[in-house]
């Protein structure tokens, strides 16, 4: 039986031999992975910046994600944060600490997802450098860059009295798929198990991929700051969570209306991870790509449903959501 090469084993150097050959490469890429720093293209002058870091335990579980998982969700969270300024997504830096007795196909599994997420989701956008190191918790971290084509970003704060609230993407599905997770991919003790979590993926493929491998509506971003958004941003800890920071920053009310929810408004409010764009647009705007409109933009602030106040306190928070495990 051959025993596979560990992290630890064929050291930094071979390690990033094998990568290298894996990762996507940029087409603003001036000079690549190898030297220092990487140098990009920034043809309107300015460009947007993001960094999410994807944690073992709090943020993904071994036993669910597959290395090819964990790269395209890297991947995918980063992009969609680029895309929610109303940019597109041009470069990304990554940096991976995993334990030393990790085998090298973890890094190369990673790297496989990251290259088929860029292809995916903005092709031309590919990874131009970062770092590993080497940690007891497996940990990855991505910067995102963004140009803006010569347009203003669209930020939080543009919200107005009188827009139209729309998404684009799935509400709740990535939160139904970590239910199914957490309730059928386990083992009798309640601990997550791969073997399960596949039986469950296999019979359930669109909610758990929602959660385990999203696939943002990237090229709608751009779409909205085309067609005149207001404000937009990312719905990643959840909608009520998101909306009222849309509604902060703003300086103003968002009504939602439950019936655009679907079958379960309540996940789709609280499910978080959906990776969905929530924006604002002037009520005279044909809405672009697949926005649908959810509701209302109304003098005031904070968070309504169907008129009514909404204060329950729903949404993935990482300092009050994370029981300690990992699996």
């Amino acid at each position: 039986m051959t025993v596979p090469d560990t992290l630890g084993g064929i050291g930094e150097i071979a390690t990033l031999a094998r990568i290298f050959p894996r990762l996507p490469q940029a087409a603003a890429q001036l000079l690549g992975p190898g030297d220092d720093a990487a140098v990009i293209t920034a043809p309107d002058g300015r460009f947007v910046v993001t960094c999410d870091m994807m944690i073992h335990g709090p943020d993904f579980r071994l036993a669910w994600s597959t290395p090819r998982d964990l790269g395209w969700k890297a991947a995918a969270s980063n992009l969609s944060d680029v895309a929610a300024m109303g940019a597109v997504p041009t470069a990304l830096v990554v940096a991976i600490a995993a334990p030393a007795h990790s085998p090298v196909a973890l890094l190369e599994g990673i790297a496989d997802g990251l290259r088929e997420a860029c292809a995916a989701l903005w092709p031309g956008c590919g990874v131009v450098g970062g770092d590993l190191s080497v940690s007891s918790t497996l940990t990855i971290a991505v910067t995102a860059f963004g140009d803006l084509e010569g347009r203003d970003p669209v930020l939080r704060s543009g919200a107005r009295d009188g827009d139209v609230l729309a998404v684009s993407g799935a509400l709740g599905l990535a939160g139904a798929g970590l239910q199914l997770l957490f309730e059928r991919g386990v083992d009798g003790r309640g601990e997550p198990d791969a073997a399960a979590a596949a039986s469950v993926r296999a019979e359930n493929p669109d909610m758990v991929g929602a959660q385990l491998a999203p696939a943002p509506p990237i090229a709608d971003g751009r779409a909205a700051a085309l067609a005149g958004a207001t404000a937009m941003l990312d719905l990643s800890d959840g909608l009520a969570i998101d909306a009222r920071r849309l509604a902060g920053a703003s300086g103003v009310r968002l009504d939602i209306a439950s019936a655009a929810l679907g079958d379960d408004p309540r996940l789709a409010l609280g499910g978080g991870e959906d990776h969905a764009l929530l924006a604002t647009f002037p009520p005279e705007t044909l809405l672009p790509g697949g926005f649908r409109a959810i509701g209302t933009v109304q003098a005031g602030d904070g968070l309504a449903v169907d008129g009514e106040p909404f204060l329950e306190n729903v949404g993935w928070d990482p300092y009050r959501g994370w029981n300690g495990a990992s699996g």
